[in-house]
């Protein structure tokens, strides 16, 4: 058989077996955010840099071209190879994750980045979320003669260390999003709901100690109470962003109409919601959570028919991180949260979420083949 006819194989066997459905909203989730990010992007580029410029725009092309080639390369490896490659990215993303305190950019009070040639103010822990859920499935899954507590304990050994070092950057969103995906796996692993909870309250407690008594983390103590009292004047970026849904209505301005782009720094990473709503209307808004809630929904469906409890556990912490980045994200945008900085999974600009963000997706797209369902 000559090389050619070995790849065609290859293809037609990776196409037969992918859920077609899945890969499609992925990819129409994707080419959506290059969309968003012409229009909210171009203006801003032109503003900063005094010219007619796409800065931005070819920056997220080229990410999204990269994420696309990610995607594709993780779905085509078999079970074995992805969580080999899984395994060892972890241990590097880690190590990444590790040097931000000592090589880190810092960026308005916080150290969260490293800048790489090609890949500046790359944050390392968009990368190692998709890892932390398949190694901590994996732990919770091993079928040795080892007690359902001891596979607890031993993911909280690994899930410790990682929250050490965002709360060190700091970075609370980042934080909560990876401790609550932990607590939903431990959930739905079969946990004594009496302990859950007991550690869930003392967990809470913990947090609310660091907000309210460390005084590195003043800042979120006075964006939850600018939240909690909207005319403190604080809340100016969460004010635009309301306006700006306001201002759009139903059926929006018009592609480039929208001002909040030029009013809020980082409108396009943080708020891309409120510069949708405000151009393309609300209907574009429910038009977006229809497509991610269908999409978690495709996840689940393929959760039901696995008999493998890895795959069950990873497929579900990743449709969790999707399912709740959305939903803060979103939240944030509409008043219902403080101001987080979490991105929304797949339009959101910036390359450290997008490749994240590729990374998670090839994970799904590969773990629900037909033929691992099967």
């Amino acid at each position: 058989m000559s090389q050619l006819n070995i790849y065609q194989k290859i293809y037609f066997n990776w196409w037969r077996n992918i859920d077609k459905t899945i890969f499609f909203i992925i990819i129409s989730l994707f080419l959506l955010g290059l969309f968003f990010s012409l229009v909210s992007t171009s203006l801003v580029a032109s503003d900063r840099l005094n010219t007619n410029s796409y800065q931005f725009f070819l920056k997220h092309f080229i990410f999204i071209t990269m994420g696309i080639c990610i995607v594709l390369f993780i779905s085509f490896l078999s079970t074995k190879n992805l969580f080999i490659f899984s395994n060892i990215l972890f241990v590097i993303c880690f190590i990444a994750l590790l040097l931000v305190p000592f090589v880190g950019v810092e960026v308005k009070g916080s150290k969260r980045w490293i800048d790489l040639f090609f890949l500046p103010r790359f944050q390392p822990i968009e990368l190692l979320k998709p890892f932390v859920v398949v190694t901590i499935a994996s732990i919770l899954s091993f079928e040795g003669k080892v007690s359902l507590y001891v596979k607890y304990f031993l993911s909280f050994l690994v899930l410790l260390p990682i929250i050490i070092l965002l709360i060190s950057q700091p970075d609370l969103g980042q934080t909560i999003l990876i401790f609550l995906t932990w607590l939903a796996l431990i959930f739905v692993s079969g946990v004594n709901l009496i302990l859950f909870f007991t550690f869930f309250t003392f967990s809470s407690a913990i947090f609310l100690y660091i907000i309210f008594y460390i005084p590195k983390f003043e800042y979120i103590l006075i964006r939850i109470t600018s939240f909690l009292h909207s005319g403190s004047g604080n809340n100016y970026q969460s004010e635009r962003a309301s306006e700006a849904i306001i201002n759009g209505g139903f059926f929006g301005k018009g592609i480039g109409e929208g001002v909040l782009k030029n009013k809020v720094p980082e409108a396009h990473t943080d708020y891309i919601v409120s510069v949708i709503s405000e151009e393309f209307g609300v209907i574009m808004i429910f038009l977006l959570i229809l497509i991610f809630l269908y999409l978690i929904f495709k996840i689940f469906k393929n959760i039901s028919l696995l008999n493998n409890n890895k795959i069950k556990l990873i497929l579900l912490g990743l449709a969790f991180i999707i399912f709740l980045q959305f939903l803060i994200h979103v939240g944030v945008n509409i008043r219902m949260f403080p101001t987080t900085g979490m991105t929304l999974p797949f339009l959101s600009y910036g390359g450290s979420s997008i490749i994240g963000t590729s990374i998670l997706s090839g994970i799904v797209i590969n773990l629900t083949k037909k033929d691992i369902i099967s």
